[in-house]
Protein backbone atom coordinates (compact mmCIF):
# COMPACT_ATOMS: atom_id res chain seq x y z
CA UNK A 1 0.00 0.00 0.00
CA UNK A 2 1.12 3.54 -0.70
CA UNK A 3 2.25 5.96 1.99
CA UNK A 4 0.88 9.42 2.73
CA UNK A 5 3.76 11.86 3.03
CA UNK A 6 3.48 15.40 4.36
CA UNK A 7 6.00 17.38 2.34
CA UNK A 8 6.69 20.95 3.45
CA UNK A 9 9.26 23.74 3.24
CA UNK A 10 9.26 25.85 6.40
CA UNK A 11 11.18 28.36 8.45
CA UNK A 12 13.34 27.13 11.31
CA UNK A 13 10.59 28.23 13.71
CA UNK A 14 7.97 26.13 11.91
CA UNK A 15 6.05 28.42 9.56
CA UNK A 16 5.26 27.92 5.87
CA UNK A 17 4.38 31.60 5.39
CA UNK A 18 5.36 34.65 7.38
CA UNK A 19 2.90 36.90 9.21
CA UNK A 20 2.19 38.80 5.98
CA UNK A 21 1.47 35.62 4.04
CA UNK A 22 4.76 35.77 2.15
CA UNK A 23 6.99 32.82 1.42
CA UNK A 24 9.62 34.33 -0.89
CA UNK A 25 12.20 33.48 1.79
CA UNK A 26 11.46 29.78 1.06
CA UNK A 27 12.42 29.86 -2.63
CA UNK A 28 14.45 26.68 -3.18
CA UNK A 29 17.79 26.61 -4.96
CA UNK A 30 18.34 24.39 -8.00
CA UNK A 31 19.97 21.84 -5.70
CA UNK A 32 16.87 21.76 -3.50
CA UNK A 33 14.51 21.60 -6.50
CA UNK A 34 16.51 18.62 -7.82
CA UNK A 35 16.06 16.94 -4.43
CA UNK A 36 12.33 17.70 -4.46
CA UNK A 37 12.11 16.22 -7.95
CA UNK A 38 13.77 13.03 -6.71
CA UNK A 39 11.30 12.88 -3.81
CA UNK A 40 8.38 13.77 -6.08
CA UNK A 41 9.01 10.93 -8.52
CA UNK A 42 7.79 8.50 -5.86
CA UNK A 43 4.52 10.44 -5.57
CA UNK A 44 1.76 9.63 -8.03
CA UNK A 45 -0.98 11.56 -6.21
CA UNK A 46 -0.97 15.01 -4.61
CA UNK A 47 -3.57 16.06 -2.04
CA UNK A 48 -4.27 19.79 -1.87
CA UNK A 49 -6.53 22.24 -0.16
CA UNK A 50 -7.93 25.10 -2.23
CA UNK A 51 -5.15 27.62 -1.61
CA UNK A 52 -2.31 25.18 -2.27
CA UNK A 53 -4.01 23.94 -5.42
CA UNK A 54 -4.42 27.49 -6.69
CA UNK A 55 -0.71 28.08 -6.02
CA UNK A 56 0.49 24.82 -7.58
CA UNK A 57 -1.74 24.90 -10.68
CA UNK A 58 0.78 27.29 -12.25
CA UNK A 59 2.91 24.22 -13.10
CA UNK A 60 0.29 23.38 -15.71
CA UNK A 61 -1.38 26.69 -16.52
CA UNK A 62 1.65 28.99 -16.89
CA UNK A 63 4.36 27.71 -19.27
CA UNK A 64 6.82 30.32 -17.98
CA UNK A 65 7.03 28.51 -14.61
CA UNK A 66 8.75 25.57 -16.29
CA UNK A 67 11.09 27.89 -18.19
CA UNK A 68 12.80 29.11 -15.02
CA UNK A 69 15.36 26.30 -15.12
CA UNK A 70 15.85 22.69 -16.22
CA UNK A 71 14.91 21.51 -12.71
CA UNK A 72 11.72 23.59 -12.85
CA UNK A 73 10.85 22.02 -16.20
CA UNK A 74 11.37 18.57 -14.68
CA UNK A 75 9.17 19.47 -11.71
CA UNK A 76 6.42 20.62 -14.12
CA UNK A 77 6.56 17.26 -15.92
CA UNK A 78 6.37 15.34 -12.63
CA UNK A 79 3.50 17.49 -11.36
CA UNK A 80 1.48 17.26 -14.56
CA UNK A 81 1.83 13.47 -14.70
CA UNK A 82 0.53 13.01 -11.15
CA UNK A 83 -3.06 12.74 -10.05
CA UNK A 84 -4.28 15.68 -7.99
CA UNK A 85 -7.13 15.55 -5.47
CA UNK A 86 -8.36 18.92 -4.23
CA UNK A 87 -10.32 19.13 -0.97
CA UNK A 88 -12.49 22.23 -0.91
CA UNK A 89 -15.97 23.26 0.13
CA UNK A 90 -15.77 26.52 -1.87
CA UNK A 91 -14.41 25.49 -5.29
CA UNK A 92 -17.04 24.44 -7.81
CA UNK A 93 -14.56 23.03 -10.34
CA UNK A 94 -10.88 22.32 -10.97
CA UNK A 95 -8.95 23.48 -14.02
CA UNK A 96 -5.96 21.18 -14.39
CA UNK A 97 -5.71 17.75 -15.98
CA UNK A 98 -5.82 14.58 -13.86
CA UNK A 99 -7.52 16.51 -11.04
CA UNK A 100 -10.63 15.68 -9.02
CA UNK A 101 -12.54 17.61 -6.40
CA UNK A 102 -13.60 16.26 -3.00
CA UNK A 103 -15.54 18.18 -0.36
CA UNK A 104 -13.83 16.89 2.80
CA UNK A 105 -10.81 14.90 3.87
CA UNK A 106 -11.69 11.69 5.68
CA UNK A 107 -9.67 8.68 6.75
CA UNK A 108 -11.78 6.54 4.41
CA UNK A 109 -10.94 8.68 1.38
CA UNK A 110 -7.23 8.58 2.23
CA UNK A 111 -7.33 4.79 2.64
CA UNK A 112 -9.10 4.45 -0.73
CA UNK A 113 -6.55 6.73 -2.42
CA UNK A 114 -3.68 4.77 -0.86
CA UNK A 115 -5.15 1.52 -2.15
CA UNK A 116 -5.70 2.95 -5.66
CA UNK A 117 -2.39 4.75 -6.06
CA UNK A 118 0.59 2.99 -7.67
CA UNK A 119 2.94 5.30 -5.74
CA UNK A 120 3.02 7.50 -2.69
CA UNK A 121 0.57 10.28 -1.94
CA UNK A 122 1.87 13.69 -0.91
CA UNK A 123 -0.19 16.11 1.11
CA UNK A 124 1.13 19.62 0.55
CA UNK A 125 -0.06 22.68 2.40
CA UNK A 126 -0.27 22.97 6.17
CA UNK A 127 -4.04 23.41 6.49
CA UNK A 128 -4.93 20.13 4.80
CA UNK A 129 -1.86 18.40 6.27
CA UNK A 130 -2.91 19.36 9.81
CA UNK A 131 -6.28 17.72 9.14
CA UNK A 132 -4.54 14.60 7.83
CA UNK A 133 -2.26 14.52 10.88
CA UNK A 134 -5.28 14.85 13.18
CA UNK A 135 -6.90 11.89 11.38
CA UNK A 136 -3.74 9.84 11.95
CA UNK A 137 -3.33 8.97 8.24
CA UNK A 138 0.09 10.55 7.58
CA UNK A 139 2.91 8.00 7.45
CA UNK A 140 5.94 10.20 6.87
CA UNK A 141 7.13 13.80 7.16
CA UNK A 142 9.52 15.34 4.64
CA UNK A 143 10.46 18.72 6.08
CA UNK A 144 12.88 21.13 4.45
CA UNK A 145 13.88 23.86 6.88
CA UNK A 146 15.01 27.24 5.61
CA UNK A 147 17.67 29.07 7.63
CA UNK A 148 15.34 31.88 8.64
CA UNK A 149 13.17 32.65 11.67
CA UNK A 150 10.03 34.53 10.59
CA UNK A 151 8.38 34.89 14.00
CA UNK A 152 4.82 34.11 12.94
CA UNK A 153 2.54 33.14 10.10
CA UNK A 154 1.06 29.81 9.06
CA UNK A 155 2.25 27.03 11.36
CA UNK A 156 3.14 23.75 9.64
CA UNK A 157 2.09 21.51 12.54
CA UNK A 158 -1.13 21.43 14.56
CA UNK A 159 -1.23 22.96 18.00
CA UNK A 160 -1.54 20.51 20.86
CA UNK A 161 -0.89 17.32 18.89
CA UNK A 162 2.09 15.20 19.82
CA UNK A 163 3.90 13.40 17.01
CA UNK A 164 6.50 10.79 17.88
CA UNK A 165 8.99 10.68 15.02
CA UNK A 166 11.79 8.41 13.88
CA UNK A 167 14.50 9.97 11.72
CA UNK A 168 14.85 8.19 8.38
CA UNK A 169 17.11 10.55 6.45
CA UNK A 170 18.78 13.95 6.54
CA UNK A 171 20.48 16.10 3.94
CA UNK A 172 22.16 19.48 4.01
CA UNK A 173 22.20 21.85 1.04
CA UNK A 174 24.75 24.49 0.07
CA UNK A 175 22.19 27.29 0.62
CA UNK A 176 21.76 26.27 4.28
CA UNK A 177 18.46 24.45 3.87
CA UNK A 178 18.20 21.06 5.57
CA UNK A 179 15.91 18.18 4.56
CA UNK A 180 14.72 15.88 7.33
CA UNK A 181 12.60 12.80 6.69
CA UNK A 182 10.77 11.15 9.57
CA UNK A 183 8.48 8.18 9.98
CA UNK A 184 5.55 8.98 12.23
CA UNK A 185 5.56 6.74 15.27
CA UNK A 186 8.51 5.38 17.19
CA UNK A 187 8.22 1.80 15.92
Amino acid sequence: MSRLVYSVICSLDGYSTDAGGGFDWAAPSEEVVAFLNDQGRAATTYLYGRRMYQTMAVWETDPTAAEISPQSAEFARIWQAARKVVFSTTLTSVWTERTTLERSLTAEIVQRLKAESPGDLHVDGPTLAKSALALGVVDELQVITVPVVVGGGTKVFPEGQRLDLRLLDERRFADGMVALTYAIGSG
